[in-house]
């Protein structure tokens, strides 16, 4: 293999894009005569472009093809790099036959004996073919500009896309496909005409300068292209297997420490986890997983030790109960009515000793924004608002700010105000509407639409933080009772009546402490991945403009 293939092998089969960077890399080298050495006894291309236009002046005196205007040289700087001895810049148009074809995109079906090549990357069916040939098929118009399709036989073709026929005989198509595939999306690069779909001019065809091989040097570019391509397929599967079995192998750990049954087997497998830790988190997809994991530990009372000497959460429980009858008798809150108690068939794990599952409705207030109102909807009525309105958007973009939310967009009035409430700082927003349960706490007074929910904590900010924690790892619980519409909402009564493992106090300190630690952690390695991919991408860059 190239040299420079060598070098940079490990690079690229590491990175997400590597392998197909590696690819670009092969068509560079090969349009710049590296890839193959030349040999000295062959014919130069220039002798074969004599041939080629004595050859097609022979087919006009026939009248095989119509004769052509001719096309200008190809410009010093046309050229964009340098060519071995004997080969010749050319123009696509100098050496083939360019046409559209003649047909609707709707005459194409799913059915029928020919192919039919329409702008799409999968061609259509048709039971008619207005070409027979060796041919290179290229989109005219749309996303799949620059991808070209090899075929030899009966085809149709939509009349937006370009034929690429009729090579002189000493032309090997498939090296000019290669080209191609190398060199001309880049040349239409600035030449889209203003358009945002990108679509192709005759000219640009026909005009693009390609550097042509002696004949028997295109045979052997192809061959070794094709050689190094079977063995990049072959790098993408071994890539994807070691990527899956990466991934099952964490997924595999993960699960069992979820379901051990005793610390003893959480610890063995943890410590599996940590011996290979580096080899585990060198992808986002297993750190995304490890934060899912980390939640979803807490909450089961895995992921830190429990104090046999801390109150359990039962007298926790009741403290809570007797300050909502205080703050009802006092009328600061409505009382609510009283929530079922948590059947065992709803139990979806075992919770240790000193816990208890609880309904959210049970450990605070949850009360929905009031305001039916948006500011966007009327530009008068909120033009000089000054109470912040936090919506659904506000609270997804708390996750940039560790949480906090902390400016938002909109403001009411002191009209709009009236048909709301404010909010104090510290208060929990769950979002019931579009993006289900986001969460984020409030660093500022504010007032929400009736698509947040505010919930407050009657025993310190220190529940609002663990239900902030479980909120997280419910999330995709709750998207579950959305309706499948457009638009996807949950009513105040499934959040008010979701069950909750409860630990006492002390422990939801220890959880938080340690949850923030190790999604810190996991920020890192995000970070680390991040930084690593980018070097690894500015190498193959690097490495196929050479």
């Amino acid at each position: 293999m190239n040299q420079l293939l060598q070098t940079h092998f490990d690079t690229a089969l590491e990175h997400p894009n590597g392998i197909k960077k590696l690819r670009e890399l092969i068509l560079t080298l090969a349009m710049q005569g590296k890839l193959v050495e030349q040999d000295p006894n062959d014919p130069p291309a220039s002798e074969l472009l004599q041939e080629i236009q004595s050859e097609k002046e022979r087919l006009v005196a026939e009248g095989k093809i119509k004769k052509s205007e001719a096309l200008p040289p190809v410009k010093e700087e046309e050229k964009p790099f340098v060519i071995p001895k004997g080969w010749e810049w050319v123009r696509l148009g100098a050496i083939a036959t360019i046409e559209t074809g003649d047909k609707d995109v709707n005459e194409g079906s799913e059915t029928g004996i020919y192919p039919f090549f329409s702008c799409a990357a999968i061609p259509l069916k048709s039971n008619s073919f207005s070409f027979d040939c060796e041919a290179l098929i290229l989109p005219g118009n749309g996303a799949n500009v620059g991808m070209v399709t090899y075929f030899n036989g009966k085809f149709e073709a939509y009349q937006r896309t370009y034929i690429v026929f009729n090579f002189a005989s000493k032309i090997h198509v498939k090296y000019i496909e290669k080209v191609i595939l190398a060199l001309f999306k880049k040349s239409l690069e600035g030449k889209q005409f203003g358009s945002a779909i990108n679509y192709i001019k005759m000219w640009n065809l026909a005009g693009f300068p390609l550097p042509l091989p002696p004949f028997a040097e295109q045979k052997r570019i192809v061959e070794k292209i094709d050689e190094l391509f079977a063995l990049c397929d072959e790098l993408e599967r071994l890539k994807q297997s070691k990527d899956t079995k990466r991934k099952d192998l964490h997924q595999s750990v993960i699960t069992q420490m979820l379901e051990a049954e005793t610390h003893a087997d959480f610890q063995r497998h943890f410590q599996f986890l940590t011996t290979h830790f580096h080899e585990l988190y060198s992808v986002k997809e297993n750190v995304k997983e490890l934060r899912k994991a980390v939640l979803q530990l807490a909450v089961m009372g895995k992921l830190v030790a429990q104090d046999p000497n801390d109150p359990p959460a039962s007298e926790l429980l009741k403290e809570i109960q007797a300050e909502k009858a205080r703050l009802v008798a006092e009328g600061k809150i409505k009382k609510s009515e009283a929530l079922p108690p948590v059947e065992e068939e709803e139990k979806p794990f075992a919770i240790p000793k000193g816990w208890e599952w609880v309904r959210l409705g049970e450990v605070g207030v949850l009360e929905r924004g009031k305001s039916k109102h948006r500011p966007r909807n009327d530009i008068k009525l909120f033009r000089n608002g000054k109470y912040p309105l936090v919506q659904t958007g506000d609270v997804s973009a708390a996750k940039k700010n560790n949480d906090i939310i902390s400016s938002v967009s909109n403001y009411y009035n002191e009209f709009g105000l009236a048909q709301s409430r404010m909010w104090d700082p510290g208060t929990l927003c769950i979002t019931i509407a579009a993006n289900i349960a986001e969460t984020g706490f409030l660093s500022i007074p504010a007032c929400f639409p009736d698509s947040v929910v505010g919930f407050t904590s009657l025993s310190g900010n220190q529940i609002s933080k663990y239900v902030k924690m479980f909120i997280d790892t419910a999330k995709e619980h709750l998207e579950n009772f959305a309706p499948a519409t457009a638009q996807k909402n949950i009513n105040l009564g499934i959040l008010t009546e979701l069950i909750c493992p409860l630990p006492p106090l002390a422990e939801q300190k220890r959880i938080v402490e340690k949850v923030d630690q190790l999604l810190a952690l996991c920020d890192v390695l995000e970070e680390g991945i991040g930084k690593a991919e980018e070097k690894r991408g500015e190498i193959l860059e690097g490495m196929v403009r050479v």
